[in-house]
């Protein structure tokens, strides 16, 4: 089943927080706000702090504040700072030796869902996710295999 960490839940949850709040957030306010683990909460800031998407400040004001704007921020680019590389099948690592490969009847139409997938998260922003609004955009179906939300 292909589905996203609690960490990577958690961390999309906060952005989008901090992309409606008008000022920082402390990692407290959005843990108590989502009733997300604080202590699991702030290893995940401080790895999208290390990853350049979010700034940390100190002091009486200070608090997590987007690196970028919300538009410029992508959920695939949240998810991969917290989980690493989205795979959804091992054929698809550099280090994959599968002994079905020269004669996979599935590989290559599922390379390409694979890479709708990313498509489809690189392609939506936390001001997306921030915007009630917003609809998702399906994945075309590829090569007869229709896939849609539900």
């Amino acid at each position: 089943m292909l589905k996203l960490t609690k960490k990577a839940d958690y961390g999309l949850i906060a952005l989008r927080h901090l992309a409606s709040a008008r000022r920082a957030s402390s990692a407290k306010d959005i843990a108590d706000a989502y009733g997300i683990p604080l202590p699991l909460l702030a290893k995940i800031l401080q790895k999208l702090v290390r990853s350049g998407l979010l700034d940390s400040e100190q002091g009486t004001h200070g608090g997590y504040r987007l690196a970028r704007a919300a538009r410029d921020i992508s959920a695939l680019e949240v998810i991969r700072a917290i989980d690493g590389p989205i795979l959804l099948t091992h054929c698809f690592t550099d280090h994959a030796n599968c002994d079905q490969s020269p004669r996979c009847p599935v590989r290559e139409p599922l390379k390409k869902v694979h890479e709708g997938i990313l498509r489809l998260l690189a392609g939506i922003s936390i001001a997306d996710l921030s915007d009630d609004e917003t609809t998702v955009p399906l994945i075309p179906s590829i090569q007869g295999l229709e896939i849609s939300r539900r």
